[in-house]
Order: structure tokens, then sequence, then C-alpha cells
């Protein structure tokens, strides 16, 4: 879905699909305006979600700390697809 301009309002809607898809594992959300706020919604639909590996949120609006956190949580269900 990279270019589509989703920003927080989007990215909270796909957050709230995010949350309970167990066949996603990848997704690419490459230069859409997303902010903090959709960052923060992304990553608390992670703390449900196990089975994304693979996010892309390059180019967008995010500060570090979201980043990170975001990154903290693909990690984490990288580790669990390998158990």
């Amino acid at each position: 879905l990279p270019f589509n301009q989703i920003g927080d309002v989007g990215a909270q809607h796909l957050a709230d699909g995010l949350q309970h898809n167990t066949t996603l594992t990848t997704l690419n959300l490459y230069n859409n305006q997303i902010g903090d706020i959709g960052a923060q919604h992304l990553a608390d639909a992670l703390q449900h979600n196990t089975t994304l590996t693979t996010l892309d949120l390059r180019f967008n609006r995010i500060e570090h700390i979201f980043g990170t956190r975001l990154k903290e949580l693909i990690e984490r269900n990288k580790q669990r697809t390998k158990s």
C-alpha cells in the first residue's frame, strides 16, 4: 500500500484489522504520511498480532521512539515464528 496518503486515520483502521489477523506477514506502508498517532495505533495492534514479521514504514512522519517500539514488536513476532 505504498504512496496512498493513508495518514493517521487510515493507520488506525489498518491497526483495527491487524489486531485479530492471523495470516498477514508483510505490510508495506512506505510513504503514507503516517505520524506518531498512527504509529501508536499500529503498535497497539501489534501487541495482539503475532504473524506480521515485515512492516515497511519508511518515509513517514514517525518519531524515533515509535519506530523503535514498532521494530521491537516486529522482532518479537519474528522470534515467535522461528519457534
